[in-house]
């Protein structure tokens, strides 16, 4: 994503550089302290890095956790701009099926909907058709993929018991996409973390 020219004003007070998580796109972050920024936290990419501008009071932990919360919004960013279509959705789930669950998970129908605000995903197993809320484009690949599994699942055990959280415990990721679905409601609470970009 291009950098903004408004944060790159100024002399940051500290710059840092250092390896990404595994699995990150860019072969190296750079942490740049401001003091003029208060609380607010913005990154983009440059080049093959990831450059994470944040205030320089924060604490090392505080480093290390918008770091991580940077790194997955820019993912999302990215993710959204290549969001596949309908078509292409329910291909992914028909692979996802055959992965996981053996190809026992049979939608009639999946497809993009921009009238679930409240839940990430439905499905009606009798009619065999799953929908994912539109909100979920701009996530990375892996919570798309959850979602995407969980709503499979119910085509094959209705309901929340122990069976269903058995089929999805076949996806390593669940645990994982499960916290960033709960950060995401969690910072839409918070106001001044909606916008991480705003000086």
């Amino acid at each position: 994503m291009p950098a903004d020219p408004l944060h790159r004003a100024g002399t940051p007070q500290r710059s840092t550089t250092s390896q990404p998580p595994s699995g990150s796109r860019a072969s190296a972050i750079e942490v740049r302290r401001s003091a003029r920024r208060r609380r607010t936290v913005s990154a983009y990419r440059e080049g093959d890095r990831t450059v994470v501008l944040i205030p320089a009071r924060m604490s090392e932990a505080e480093e290390q956790r918008w770091v991580s919360v940077m790194l997955d919004k820019l993912a999302a960013q990215e993710s959204r701009r290549r969001a596949p279509g309908d078509a292409e959705l329910a291909e992914h789930a028909e692979r996802l099926s055959a992965q996981y669950f053996d190809g026992r998970a049979r939608p009639t129908t999946v497809r993009w909907v921009t009238n679930q605000n409240t839940r990430w995903g439905s499905c009606t197993p009798a009619e065999g058709s799953i929908r994912l809320s539109h909100r979920l484009k701009g996530m990375p690949e892996y919570v798309i993929d959850y979602v995407l599994l969980h709503e499979l699942a119910h085509l094959l055990v209705p309901g929340h018991g122990p069976d269903f959280w058995r089929l999805l415990e076949a996806y390593p990721r669940t645990e994982r996409a499960r916290g960033y679905l709960e950060g995401v409601v969690a910072a839409e609470r918070l106001p001044h973390l909606t916008d991480a970009r705003e000086e």
